[in-house]
């Protein structure tokens, strides 16, 4: 099997109970909740994405031929010394494509491999960090993983609801949009009310790193 990826590169987890920790980010083309194309963001189920996830333009972006090469180009990006290696498999909607094949090449090249994905699609077997951001209108089927990144607020998801996921850590994002100000207070009132939920920023954009 081919993959189609947007970008590849190394950096700093951004956000969640991973940030800042080193990383090489790949993120794969396409979602299954949005096509990336700005003509049609609104009659999407998922309407405030903010990530170009469409072709293959970015950093290390191509159409790879099979999990080998993949797998070869994250370890030239991660280098020689393999200690703690991290790869974060994201997207768009990473498991349209991440699989059993890929999933063992990048293990054989020592990564510990992390998802993030909208829950949709159920999550293969070998991920060792699993994050599920769950998007309204959306029927969520992966629930339950290493954390739950609710990106707030969020017409339409009541959050005491999913407390009864199986998740460890349950997260408030705030919604990177026009009103940032007030999705950030939303966040934190929301967090101050309801102390099983904790706060994550998107530090990688306070930091301007990719």
């Amino acid at each position: 099997m081919s993959y189609t990826v947007k970008e590849m590169f190394l950096t700093l987890q951004g956000e969640g109970m991973q940030a800042g920790r080193k990383a090489v980010f790949l993120r794969f083309a396409g979602c299954n909740l949005w096509t990336g194309r700005e003509q049609d963001r609104a009659t999407a189920v998922c309407q405030f994405c903010d990530t170009d996830f469409v072709g293959t333009d970015g950093v290390n972006g191509a159409r790879y031929a099979d999990a080998e090469a993949v797998a070869m180009k994250a370890g030239e990006l991660w280098g020689e010394d393999r200690t703690k290696a991290y790869i974060v498999c994201t997207g768009g909607e990473p498991l349209l494509q991440l699989d059993a094949p890929l999933i063992d090449a990048l293990h054989a090249q020592g990564f510990e491999i992390a998802v993030e994905t909208n829950g949709t699609i159920a999550a293969p077997k070998g991920i060792d960090w699993l994050c599920v951001s769950p998007k309204a209108g959306s029927e969520v089927v992966q629930r339950s993983g290493d954390e739950l990144k609710l990106v707030w607020p969020q017409g339409g998801i009541d959050p005491g609801e999913l407390l009864s996921w199986g998740f460890s850590n349950f997260l408030i994002q705030p919604m990177d949009c026009e009103e940032a100000d007030a999705a950030r207070r939303a966040a934190m009132d929301y967090v101050r009310a309801h102390p099983e939920w904790r706060l994550t920023l998107q530090t990688h954009k306070m930091l301007g790193i990719p």
